[in-house]
């Protein structure tokens, strides 16, 4: 569609979509448009991919995306007049005869944690989970980690995920961190998947059960005595302490 201005040039005439964002991807939206259609306007013949982050979500938390009652992919050209529906990720779910955006979900999971989120970190590697953060990394060092390892980055900051190569992603919206475990865990249904004190919380290294000869001169006897199991990490070699049961 184009239209011609007063002096002549030829200009291409305004044109519209209408989205619809469905459930947690409303997150990303302001109060007022959240649970709504939204019109938004284009010009060119840009991807849905690029209209969908232009509006404020990154591509990562999308699954799902429906333009004219098809399932289609992030390249995508939109239409004037185009009806696009987008749905967030169902890691647990199957929903095999759409068109998934990325590969299959992940069984044996993996973390990348950005620097805000270092007391996450921890507690992940409590639960048991192959968590990888390191303070000084800059985002693009979290992104190639993350495509090297097959990590999925948990972040607080929005434009990570929307950095074009990033395949696996989560923004973690709750603040504080016994509540950010519990989205985690439900996000990418972990229940069944945790084993608690089997990482280590200072490297991430997985921790090896150890006998009392082992620990001799490290560890002084009168603790020996009240704890029965010891672990170690097998990557910096520190000694967590499992207390005795009763």
């Amino acid at each position: 569609m184009i239209c011609a201005s007063k002096d002549r040039q030829i200009i291409p005439e305004k044109k519209y979509a209408i989205f619809r964002f469905y459930e947690e991807l409303n997150d990303f939206l302001q109060a007022k448009t959240r649970k709504k259609e939204q019109i938004y306007y284009f010009w060119s013949s840009p991807s849905v991919k690029e209209a969908i982050e232009a509006q404020g979500i990154p591509h990562t938390e999308v699954e799902i995306i429906i333009a004219g009652g098809k399932s289609v992919g992030f390249d995508y050209r939109l239409v004037h007049g185009d009806r696009i529906a987008v749905y967030p990720v169902f890691e647990s779910l199957d929903i095999s005869p759409l068109l998934r955006l990325r590969p299959s979900p992940l069984r044996n999971i993996r973390f990348i944690v950005d620097r805000n989120l270092s007391k996450l970190a921890r507690w992940l590697r409590l639960l048991g989970f192959d968590t990888y953060c390191e303070p000084d990394m800059s985002r693009r060092q979290i992104v190639n980690v993350s495509l090297q390892e097959d990590r999925v980055i948990l972040t607080a900051d929005k434009n990570i995920l929307k950095i074009k190569n990033v395949t696996r992603g989560y923004y973690v919206r709750e603040k504080m961190v016994a509540r950010q475990i519990r989205e985690i865990v439900k996000r990418f249904d972990l229940r069944n998947q945790l084993k608690p004190f089997t990482r280590c919380l200072v490297c991430n290294g997985k921790l090896n059960p150890i006998g009392d000869a082992s620990i001799t001169g490290e560890i002084p006897g009168r603790i020996r005595e009240q704890f029965e199991m010891f672990m170690q990490c097998g990557r910096c070699g520190k000694i967590p302490i499992t207390k005795k049961y009763n």
